[in-house]
């Protein structure tokens, strides 16, 4: 069992972090302040081989494997969980392209996603179905063309930004095998957009309703088999989980490594602040509990990657554990800053803000404790 990264994740990892530093971190305030990330950022980011981080090779991706993948984020999100959240939002859709897509649907998408000239969009969530998504009510009806769409998507990242959506659709009878996941492009008749959703964090990405009114999609659009949508959502999403999980970890990093730096600087009492013993057992619990999380982690995504029967139930473990210890160690950051935390210049309320929603998408970590409960209970 070897725990150290090869020289090829290492240098994966160093790429990701160095582009982030130079490209995305200056900018990160900006950007938030102005509610959207420049297109021009995304063709940089593919030139990395990061459009297409796990669609395969023969598609025009880079092949990574999801342990490598969850590398790439967190490096990423030492510059901005916002941005790189978006990131893996747009590598899942890709991802089910290059996984269930007809040759024809891969040929049309594929090459614009992995050159990320084309972003795409992820559609489960509704007004009335969150973690229920299985009641979802969108529903696509058959035509002689294809499907006519119906319904509304809501908390859409890349709502109206986005270039193609991955939307799941009900073409049959309730219940899951009743779902299928179909592509619709942007400037379809019958696609519009809600008003820009005000947020707590992650400012940068747009996130809108994403409303169709008998939208057309051709038959050519379906995603892989009619019925079978639930199933692909679900699978994009255990990988979905480990990418937010490893935004957590690395905003949470960056947080901690704020933090030493003040502390080494910031006077109080005649000393600086990293002299205390108090705080320094804080920072050694939060040292502690960012290996632990990272550790947890990259087990779950090497489960994935080597189809682990329990990879499913790790997943949703490691989603859990990583983003409330990331929460959990970038509020003690804050409060170790001082009123100093409490400012945007200092960074470190911009990721507290940014990380809280890590807790409620790809799954709110209720649900990951009922995937959890359920397996373990279903194998004792």
């Amino acid at each position: 069992m070897d725990f150290a990264m090869s020289g090829e994740q290492a240098a994966i990892f160093d790429l990701a972090r160095s582009f982030g530093a130079e490209e995305i971190a200056p900018n990160a305030r900006l950007w938030e302040a102005e509610g959207t990330i420049p297109r021009a950022l995304w063709p940089k980011l593919a030139k990395l081989g990061f459009g297409g981080l796990y669609v395969s090779e023969e598609s025009g991706g880079s092949g990574l494997s999801r342990l490598d993948a969850t590398l790439v984020f967190e490096a990423l999100s030492m510059a901005c969980p916002s941005v790189a959240a978006f990131l893996s939002i747009h590598n899942m859709c890709a991802a089910m392209l290059d996984r269930y897509g007809s040759a024809d649907l891969r040929a049309r998408f594929l090459p614009g996603a992995v050159s990320m000239e084309k972003v795409l969009a992820y559609c489960l969530t509704e007004p009335g179905s969150g973690s229920d998504a299985v009641a979802l009510k969108t529903r696509a009806k058959r035509t002689n063309e294809g499907y006519a769409l119906t319904g509304t998507k809501a908390f859409i990242s890349g709502g109206g930004y986005a270039d193609a959506y991955v939307v799941m659709a009900r073409t049959g009878s309730d219940g899951p095998r009743g779902i299928s996941a179909l592509v619709i492009e942007d400037g379809t008749p019958g696609l519009s957009f809600g008003g820009l959703e005000a947020k707590m964090g992650w400012k940068s990405q747009p996130t809108r309703q994403v409303q169709l009114d008998a939208a057309a999609v051709p038959a050519a659009n379906l995603l892989g088999e009619e019925g079978q949508g639930f199933a692909y959502a679900m699978a994009g999403l255990d990988g979905g989980r480990l990418n937010i999980a490893a935004c957590s970890l690395g905003a949470a990093q960056a947080a901690m490594d704020m933090t030493l730096a003040y502390m080494s600087e910031r006077r109080a009492f005649g000393q600086t602040l990293d002299r205390f013993q108090a705080l320094q057992f804080r920072l050694a619990d939060m040292e502690i509990a960012l290996q632990a999380a990272r550790t947890f982690l990259r087990q779950a995504a090497w489960k994935l990657d080597t189809g682990a029967p329990d990879a499913t139930r790790f997943c949703a473990m490691a989603k859990k554990l990583v983003t409330e210890t990331g929460s959990r160690v970038a509020d003690q950051c804050l409060q170790l800053h001082g009123g100093y935390g409490y400012l945007a210049d200092y960074g470190i309320e911009k990721i507290v803000r940014d990380l809280r929603v890590h807790q409620i998408l790809e799954g709110t970590n209720e649900i990951m404790r009922v995937i959890t409960a359920r397996d373990l209970l279903a194998h004792r």
